[in-house]
């Protein structure tokens, strides 16, 4: 999966600004896109819930392998881990 890392910490960028941000790269690069998973670290939460339960010490989180065995082609990782988007292209 390509991944796109931007560290924009003077930009004071929520998690709502900074997924907006990722939805137009995603769009910019993939074309038509779908956000397949997250992670918001200030949060401690993920998108599917619960994906990560059975990656308990593994070196891959649970939100990207998912994203990863659903076609997810797209990374966007804002402020080292912060919030993290996984998109995959639909063209």
């Amino acid at each position: 999966m390509q991944t796109l890392h931007l560290d924009a910490a003077e930009l004071g960028l929520d998690f709502d600004t900074s997924l907006k941000l990722a939805n137009h790269i995603a769009e910019h690069l993939l074309g038509s896109a779908m956000l397949l998973s997250f992670y918001d670290r200030d949060r401690n939460l993920e998108s599917p819930a619960g994906v990560s339960e059975c990656h308990q010490g593994c070196a891959t989180p649970g939100w990207v392998d998912y994203a990863a065995n659903r076609g997810g082609t797209l990374m966007v990782n804002f402020g080292q881990g912060r919030f993290v988007f996984c998109y995959m292209p639909l063209d």
